[in-house]
């Protein structure tokens, strides 16, 4: 982990004073949605909304899955954000099963929504398990999506990263080589796959910085309410659980409130220990849950402003 004076500085300050004391407020951060699927999930989804837009974020994003049902779904929500709120809408594409003729209708239909913001990926196979194929006529990888994004219009576009090494890929050096490709195709940051070990961060920040990557990077921070879904979640994505994670949630399956302190408090920690080493924008995986991402805002020194408001769904 490489820190500078000034993060050495900080480092110490958190060591020596309360970690949450005083801090100037000056993280950015973004917030990650999915498409609801039901009239109720699309309430909780809008309350969400409405509790973490005076926040400030940067851009609040909606996922997007293979399927044209769901792809409809993130059309609608992403537009509707855009439209109702103050809030700058990003909108997730992938190159899984469809053409670039399909993909570009799309970007396409998001541009003239007013949506200026992609988060470009390759995507998962819908088929839990399987490999990724490219679909013949589509884009082969995400650095192409990237590329035929900023062909047809200006878009800002996101992509992601791995701290941690991509079950699908050979090594970490491939994976950073892969990344590479991908800001060098046109992206403006890359937001990384939640991981529970800040130094997993800070390497993989090392790594990239060897390489000669100075796209903004931003750590995708996930507070964990639910255990075995994130153990799946992780397994998907090459994430590891440090097992003294697992035991601090061990004996709280029925106790609701009591899980979500103790999340808040671990996503916390690990943000606090970020900000230590230079970290100032975050991204958050909010699973359509606004409380313990508001609370670690808090505890970073974010304040809301009550002059930010959603109209209720």
């Amino acid at each position: 982990m490489s820190l500078t004076l000034s993060e050495l500085e900080e480092a110490r300050r958190a060591l020596d004073a309360p970690l949450y004391a005083d801090l100037a407020g000056d993280a950015e951060v973004s917030f990650e949605f999915f498409p609801p699927k039901s009239e109720k999930m699309e309430a909780t989804l809008w309350e969400s909304i409405q509790t973490l837009a005076p926040l400030g974020p940067r851009f609040v994003s909606v996922t997007y899955g293979a399927g044209g049902s769901t792809r409809e779904r993130t059309h609608a929500t992403v537009a509707r954000i855009q439209r109702e709120t103050p809030l700058a809408a990003a909108a997730h594409l992938t190159c899984v099963e469809a053409t670039k003729a399909e993909i570009d209708a799309v970007a396409e239909q998001y541009w003239a929504s007013g949506v200026r913001h992609i988060v470009a990926l390759r995507g998962d196979p819908p088929r839990e398990g399987a490999r990724f194929e490219p679909h013949p006529g589509g884009y082969e990888n995400a650095a192409a999506l990237v590329e035929g994004l900023k062909k047809r219009h200006p878009f800002e576009v996101s992509v992601a990263a791995y701290p941690e090494c991509h079950p699908d890929s050979l090594s970490d050096q491939a994976d950073i080589d892969n990344l590479k490709a991908k800001i060098d195709a046109g992206a403006t940051r890359a937001i990384t796959q939640f991981f529970f070990a800040p130094e997993a961060f800070f390497r993989f920040r090392d790594r990239a910085a060897a390489a000669g990557i100075a796209a903004e990077l931003v750590p995708g921070i996930l507070p964990v309410s639910n255990v075995a879904q994130t153990r799946k979640f992780a397994g998907m994505c090459g994430a590891a659980i440090p097992p003294w994670m697992d035991r601090l949630f061990e004996g709280l399956d029925d106790h609701p409130a009591a899980r979500q302190l103790v999340a808040a408090t671990v996503a916390a920690e690990m943000c606090r220990k970020l900000y230590a080493g230079g970290v100032r924008s975050f991204h958050f995986y909010t699973l359509n849950r606004a409380e313990l991402s508001f609370a670690i805002c808090h505890l970073l020194g974010l304040r809301a402003n009550a002059g930010v408001s959603v109209a209720a769904a």
